[in-house]
């Protein structure tokens, strides 16, 4: 953003006259001639010359006030690319919190059920001591709680790097016991309110960054064009100068007498005839005289008309028009993968509702089905065989809702990240 607005001010700066100055003290030696005396020098001289000239454009196309815009333009889209940037990395936390949450959710579950199988090795131990059940019932019972203790550790690993990945999103690397805090909606009944994609697209076509930053590029491209097209008209100005200068050379005459000098001779007997004239002593003019004396001064209004530059303003304007046909190519192109997007998003924002319905009457099913298998190996009429498959089942089930349940928030969030609301999970 800092150089784009640097971009502006400059582009805006351009508009101000532009004035230079210049200096110099200078040892000429040998036979010159003196600029100041209009006369040769023999002898070493020195000279000073200082000189101002300024100009300011009047009219040139318009294509400093096009730059001007285009430079305002460019500071829009840059200021968009910020906001593209952060909406990103909102996304990304929200992806990777959602991704803890789930963890948090898969270790708790974990646990539980390896809780519950540990429960069941007790008992069935119990009845393998009584001799109501066969040793390799508790074998196989055995078998399965280190089984779901591995997955226990598995989950608790993942959650682990869960957060630690989401720390350094979030820059927070010197936090060890960092945590998050657990929202309502785990805890609440989803609903299929699933907002249409045209309702989504509409709103994001006016409002996604990058789709307003591709249509800017469309007016900047427009702008360019006028820019080029600038180029063919005549330029009118505005100039004036200022200069002076100071010559070692330059002499004054100080201290005047009066004297008789020759001034012809007679006819006849050829006698010299004086007369009185003035004599002069000679000092170097001062340095405050001499930059009065010489002074110089300019204004003038210029035209100046392009002829003939080698077809460069042509080329110019031809590449101008190109830029806009590849501006308004890229805003139809950023359109329509917006619009695929958000169909995709839809669908599978959908498709997760479905799973997560379906995965309510799975998770239904197998808990009924696991506490009857429970009853019937307890009093050893299930083999721990058929018992652990459906013990396996249930946590298939809850591990497949856990699953669906985030997969559906995470898919309704994009939705409403088009949609522009924030990117909350408490609403």
């Amino acid at each position: 953003i800092r150089v784009a607005q640097a971009d502006l001010l400059s582009s805006k700066a351009s508009l101000l006259p532009s004035i230079n100055g210049s200096a110099n003290h200078v040892y000429n030696w040998g036979q010159t001639i003196d600029m100041y005396t209009n006369q040769f020098a023999t002898e070493r001289v020195q000279s000073n010359n200082f000189y101002i000239q300024g100009n300011v454009t009047i009219f040139n196309g318009f294509q400093k006030l096009n730059q001007i815009r285009n430079s305002q333009l460019n500071l829009q889209i840059s200021k968009l690319n910020v906001e593209k940037t952060m909406n990103d990395i909102s996304l990304n936390v929200v992806t990777f919190y959602l991704q803890t949450l789930f963890y948090i959710e898969l270790e708790k579950t974990t646990k539980e059920q390896w809780e519950v199988t540990k429960q069941q090795v007790e008992k069935t131990r119990r009845m393998v001591e009584a001799g109501t059940m066969a040793q390799g019932e508790l074998f196989n019972t055995e078998s399965q709680a280190a089984t779901e203790e591995l997955a226990w550790v598995e989950a608790r690993n993942n959650l682990n790097i869960s957060y630690l990945t989401l720390s350094q999103l979030l820059d927070l690397n010197n936090m060890p016991d960092f945590t998050i805090d657990i929202p309502e909606i785990l805890r609440i009944n989803l609903t299929a309110n699933v907002p249409e994609p045209k309702e989504v697209y509409d709103y994001a076509i006016e409002n996604q960054p990058d789709v307003k930053a591709s249509k800017i590029n469309v007016a900047m491209a427009n702008r360019s064009l006028s820019i080029a097209r600038g180029q063919h008209s005549p330029t009118i100005s505005i100039g004036g100068s200022w200069g002076t200068g100071y010559s070692g050379a330059a002499k004054e005459g100080y201290n005047a007498k009066d004297v008789l000098v020759p001034i012809g001779e007679t006819a006849i007997g050829k006698e010299t005839v004086l007369g009185y004239g003035t004599s002069y002593e000679y000092r170097t003019k001062s340095f405050s005289d001499q930059i009065r004396d010489n002074e110089n001064k300019s204004l003038g209004l210029y035209l100046s008309i392009p002829i003939l530059n080698g077809l460069s303003t042509r080329t110019a304007i031809s590449k101008a028009k190109i830029g806009v046909e590849n501006a308004n190519l890229d805003l139809e192109i950023q359109s329509n993968n917006l619009n695929k997007i958000i169909q995709q998003a839809h669908a599978d924002a959908l498709a997760a509702l479905q799973k997560f319905t379906a995965s309510q009457k799975k998770l239904t099913a197998a808990t009924e089905s696991f506490h009857y298998a429970e009853k019937k190996f307890n009093v050893g009429m299930l083999t721990s065989i058929e018992y652990n498959e459906n013990k396996k089942n249930l946590s298939k089930a809850e591990s497949d809702l856990l699953q669906a349940r985030f997969d559906y928030i995470f898919k309704t969030k994009i939705l409403d990240f088009y949609l522009g609301k924030e990117l909350t999970l408490n609403k």
